[in-house]
């Protein structure tokens, strides 16, 4: 089995490769889109790079409410065609694509209205799973069903007995959102693509009018790369305006950010079997399980402080606490709240001021030659968005180019990942580990699971779990650094694991175990050890500040007291 370990060897590589020859397709910014575009344009047989300012997912596709979904609440808004779209694409992922990675989930929706409002829901509900039904890609979900007051209050016994009338219950998707991006990158790097992170792009080089490639800083060893390509593509998200300058041109739209903020508390604070899904004044309000915890979100306000990290105040924690505990009988307290992180959603500036009324659709153009913007979108629908970008690129290269088959390209992972889940049992006896540890193993990995296995096979000490956040094996450390491009213990314990909001210490207490794992395989001495556990201790610190403050300002001016982590 051929795979991509995108560890320091296959970085330094990467970033020379990419200044060797010029490229077919150069993408800027490794979020979801920008992993996307990278591995339709490689899997077309175009010569492909990718480089990302920070880590993987580091920015919006790390801070999502973890959901992969239609959007019920688009078709509220009669928006068929986004639902459609958004549809087709769950199924796909579901099915086919990372089945590993991508896993049903059921949401209890409450009715607080008799008659007329269980019509209203369930003719949305039932349109719903029809257009799911008739795109070919809905065999994977249950359809949903009705309940009445006394059987949701079964499925759901934290709700007030006050709180409904009956209820509707459906399902959508979920997975880990930086694990999914980490994967994509690596998949794309599996066919080809050269793909660095904490590479930051400075300048576009111009032939004239013509973008012709990027002048590229390694931020972690220092050093200028020129690295030429004949189509750019420009997916950074929140950050497309601030890229889009670099090139002295005005862009031809611009995206504006919405700030959406989850809480995540313990899973007995709740208790139910099913997710829960909330109208409120302004959205909706999801209560979404994830494994021995909940995800509470999200917020929908405008955001134009710090784009690297949009903070959480107390109001905003105060506004879902208040909204979550409108229907739950035992009431949730700050003191229930494990973890709290905050994202910002890159939305196309439209005519309404309004955040939440803003466009999720996608846009892509060609401001200039040479270079090619994405912007806007759901994460469920990143591969469509990915396509637009990469036809978008072709049109302008001076030879025929394969159509996308992305549709038909599965995440690593995925191949041999239902065979692996029958013979669990199995692999739980071969290595000893329970047949639980071996499910999560799997449910992160897919068949990659066996390199994670391998290690602790060398190694039986990293088959134990993390001292101070149990739910990981120390191999999972280990392998973030060797094979999934981690650089520094905030990327794992952040993005590559989930320990920083999973744990009520923030992951403080694994800082120093995660880093000398790390140690080895990053090759750091114990300074960097050191350095590494201060300012992972000085980011939670400046989190929890932040998390006090009453406002948006005073909360980013307390995130912003944690620097960024500095490299040797």
């Amino acid at each position: 089995m051929r795979t991509a370990a995108l560890g320091p060897a296959q970085r330094a590589e990467s970033l020379a490769g990419m200044a060797e020859r010029e490229l077919d397709v150069l993408v800027v910014g490794g979020g979801v889109v920008g992993a996307g575009v990278a591995l339709d344009s490689v899997t077309r047989g175009l010569s492909t790079g990718l480089v990302e300012a920070r880590d993987w997912a580091s920015g919006t596709s790390s801070r999502s409410s973890k959901l992969i979904h239609g959007g019920l609440r688009y078709l509220e808004m009669l928006d068929f065609a986004l639902v459609r779209e958004a549809l087709k694409e769950r199924g796909l992922l579901l099915e086919r694509l990372a089945p590993h990675l991508v896993k049903p989930v059921p949401f209890l929706y409450p009715l607080q209205h008799k008659g007329w409002e269980r019509l209203y829901a369930g003719s949305g509900v039932a349109l719903y799973d029809a257009m799911s039904m008739a795109r070919g890609h809905g065999r994977g979900l249950p359809l949903h069903r009705h309940l009445s007051r006394r059987h949701a209050l079964r499925v759901a016994p934290c709700l007030k007995k006050d709180a409904l009338v009956g209820a509707l219950q459906y399902y959508d998707a979920q997975m880990d959102d930086a694990r999914f991006v980490a994967t994509l990158v690596r998949t794309a790097a599996w066919y080809g693509a050269k793909v660095a992170n904490r590479a930051r792009v400075t300048g576009f080089l111009r032939e004239g009018e013509r973008v012709v490639g990027a002048r590229v800083q390694d931020v972690e060893a220092g050093g200028e790369y020129e690295i030429r390509a004949q189509q750019v593509v420009n997916a950074t998200g929140v950050w497309t305006d601030d890229t889009q300058a670099m090139v002295g041109e005005r862009g031809q739209f611009h995206v504006r950010a919405s700030k959406g903020i989850h809480l995540v508390v313990p899973k007995d604070r709740v208790n139910s079997t099913t997710g829960l899904i909330l109208r409120t004044e302004k959205s909706v309000l999801f209560v979404i399980p994830w494994g021995r915890h909940w995800i509470i979100g999200t917020t929908d306000t405008e955001w134009s402080l710090d784009k690297a990290h949009p903070a959480a105040s107390s109001a905003d924690i105060d506004y879902l606490l208040e909204h979550v505990n409108s229907v739950l009988a035992v009431p949730l307290t700050r003191d229930d709240v494990e973890g709290v992180y905050a994202g910002l959603r890159p939305l196309l500036a439209g005519e309404s001021d309004a955040t939440s009324k803003l466009s999720r659709e996608h846009t892509v153009a060609h401001p200039v030659p040479g270079l090619v913007v994405v912007a806007g979108g759901k994460y469920t629908t990143y591969r469509v968005m990915a396509k637009d970008a990469v036809d978008e690129a072709v049109r302008a290269l001076d030879r025929r180019v394969a159509d996308c088959v992305t549709e038909d390209v599965p995440l690593l992972g995925a191949e041999g990942y239902r065979a692996l889940w029958n013979a669990r049992a199995r692999t739980a006896a071969r290595t000893g580990l329970h047949v639980v540890r071996v499910e999560h193993l799997l449910n992160r990995y897919g068949s990659l699971a066996e390199e994670v296995l391998d290690l602790i096979a060398d190694d039986p000490s990293l088959g134990e779990p993390l001292h101070a956040a149990d739910d990981y094996l120390r191999a999972e450390v280990v392998y973030a650094a060797s094979h999934e491009g981690a650089r520094h213990l905030d990327d794992v314990l952040t993005r590559r694991t989930r320990i920083s909001f999973e744990t009520f210490d923030r992951g403080a207490r694994s800082a120093r175990e995660a880093a000398e794992l790390m140690a080895p395989v990053l090759g750091w001495d114990g300074d960097q050890i050191e350095r590494e556990v201060e300012h992972y201790e000085k980011r939670v610190q400046a989190e929890r500040e932040s998390q006090r403050q009453p406002d948006d300002l005073t909360a980013d001016a307390a995130r912003l007291g944690a620097p960024d982590i500095v490299p040797l």
